[in-house]
């Protein structure tokens, strides 16, 4: 079964729905470092070891995250996936015929935004900015997600659940540093409800 083609309106949302902004980090980032940041973003994926490399060159007094910031991309397919359990365990039947996350690629768009959060956060960590965000950006996926009628509460319980599995890969000296980058998602995410 083919699913039907997005709507115009939808697509435009897309592509304004950019919820990442490094425009406040120039006080703390040289140029080349806000680059290499953006464009991992502009490219949709996470930062490589030759970024973080770089970064970590540029900005060598404010990289103590850069491990923190490989290990979250590493394991990012198991922290999705028990974010996903966890949203799964939550809401059982949202993926069946009436729920949220029904047909299968209504599910397979939310925990690939599972990915997407977890590599926007991965920025902020690396950045040491845990205001990362774009209040525009936020805002077109805000209209986005009621365009599509996401289920906001299923979002923040994978979100949740995407802090906790992070977190329980990290030095627990490093859990409370690390808590506010997620925090700031969260508390973004809670405010679409």
């Amino acid at each position: 079964m083919t699913q039907p083609p997005l709507s115009t309106t939808v697509r435009e949302l897309i592509q304004k729905a950019r919820i990442v902004s490094f425009a406040n980090w120039h006080s703390t980032h040289p140029p080349e470092a806000i680059q290499r940041f953006q464009a991992a973003d502009d490219q949709g994926r996470y930062l490589t070891d030759e970024d973080l490399q770089q970064i970590q060159q540029m900005v060598s007094a404010n990289t103590s995250l850069i491990s923190v910031t490989q290990e979250l991309r590493d394991r990012v397919a198991e922290i999705v996936d028990e974010a996903r359990t966890q949203v799964l365990s939550t809401f059982p039947h949202i993926t069946q015929p009436g729920g949220g996350l029904y047909p299968a690629a209504r599910a397979d768009a939310c925990w690939r935004d599972f990915w997407h959060f977890l590599r926007c956060i991965t920025y902020g960590i690396a950045g040491q900015h845990t205001d990362y965000t774009s209040a525009e950006g936020l805002h077109y996926m805000q209209l986005l997600y009621q365009e599509l009628q996401v289920p906001l509460d299923a979002m923040v319980v994978g979100l949740e659940g995407i802090k906790a599995a992070s977190l329980q890969r990290v030095a627990p000296e490093q859990q409370q540093t690390l808590s506010p980058y997620f925090d700031h998602l969260i508390e973004k995410l809670k405010q679409f409800c």
